[in-house]
């Protein structure tokens, strides 16, 4: 009947009026923090199955009794401090940790770029003797970073490339020393493409968008393929390939490189992100590569951020919130690995004794 249609559709027209009234339909992205409706288990995890060793983390600016606070309410047995600091610097930064706990930190130190825009051989030559001052003072590693392949450049004017052959005696003397080499070279994916509505980290890029390499000269492949060469290239030398080998996206490369490069380990630090929203896949990687994983966590040390990592590995819990700094890493949330003890047990601590020296273990 054409009444009754009409007196359904203005009935309509109303409601949807109404509905719209009631929603903010113009709510900007960043004021938009759904409340999840799921109601799934929760189990806190106040402490580690077993005592951990933070092999990845960075200390500089943190007063050294407060961070022991931490780890003794958290069964922190050992954690490594990553100095972002060189030359006498980085040598008072190791000091200072030594004096507050020597058998509770440890240093690992970093890569000093300084001159290499002059004669790249002297270079070298001063970068292997840095090395071994770090090394003589106690350091138990040494960290190359992003800017390798993406910033640094020579006399040229060129961008050094992460497989420089120049590099090698670095990399050799490193292995002659028995002292790991962290690499962390690139960025996750998204951080390689444009700051888009396709983006799936675009908030933390829009809010952060010297985070971005989108345009670079050398790619996210590329970059890791020219890692992939040094590795292979120092088989005698120990490498650390930072953040899941800075590739928790495809969690397949990462185990190919590791099949082909026996002399790398990795480490999670800053990753749960990524490896807790594909849980299965993540639990097949750890449990064939338990000897070859290391805790981390690459975040300010604090109580609740502890108990996110535990809960993440330990428990098979669902839907819950990672561990991250202020600004977060995308819209997701992760869930659980429910990882055996025997793999607890190596990641937690036992990999990362065999990369320190006896007096720390």
């Amino acid at each position: 009947m054409p009444g009754v249609d009409a007196k359904v559709e203005e009935g309509e027209d109303k409601f949807l009026a109404m509905v719209r009234a009631k929603a903010q339909v113009t709510l900007p992205l960043s004021e938009f923090h759904p409340q999840s409706m799921l109601k799934t288990a929760l189990h806190e995890v106040k402490l580690p199955r077993f005592p951990v060793i933070d092999y990845h983390n960075h200390l500089d600016g943190l007063d050294p009794a407060q961070v022991l606070e931490v780890m003794d309410a958290c069964g922190i047995e050992h954690l490594v401090n990553i100095t972002m600091k060189v030359g006498d610097a980085a040598l008072a930064m190791m000091e200072r940790y030594r004096r507050a706990d020597a058998h509770r930190f440890s240093t690992i130190g970093w890569m000093d770029w300084d001159g290499v825009e002059g004669n790249f051989d002297e270079f070298v030559v001063r970068s292997v003797e840095r090395l071994e001052r770090l090394v003589e003072a106690g350091a138990v590693g040494f960290k190359i970073w992003k800017d390798l392949g993406l910033t640094v450049r020579d006399a040229s004017g060129e961008l050094v490339r992460v497989d420089d052959e120049r590099l090698a005696p670095i990399f050799e003397r490193a292995g002659e020393l028995g002292v790991p080499v962290m690499v962390h070279i690139g960025d996750p994916e998204a951080f390689f493409l444009p700051i888009d509505g396709n983006n799936e980290r675009y908030e933390e890029l829009a809010a952060h968008p010297d985070w971005s390499f989108y345009g670079s000269q050398y790619g996210k492949n590329d970059l890791l393929e020219q890692r992939d060469r040094v590795f292979r290239r120092h088989l005698r030398t120990t490498f650390v390939g930072a953040h899941i080998a800075e590739n928790s996206e495809d969690l397949e490369r990462v185990s190919a490189m590791l099949d082909s490069c026996p002399n790398v380990l990795v480490d999670i630090s800053a990753r749960a992100s990524e490896l807790g929203r594909q849980p299965y896949a993540a639990r097949r990687f750890f449990l064939r590569f338990a000897d070859r994983i290391l805790f981390g966590t690459d975040l300010t040390p604090e109580v609740e951020m502890y108990r996110l990592y535990y809960r993440f590995l330990e428990t098979a819990d669902e839907y819950f919130a990672y561990p991250t700094h202020t600004s977060g890493q995308g819209r997701w949330c992760i869930y659980g690995l429910d990882l055996p003890e025997d793999v607890l047990r190596k990641v937690y601590r036992e990999n990362a004794l065999r990369l320190l020296p006896q007096e720390k273990r």
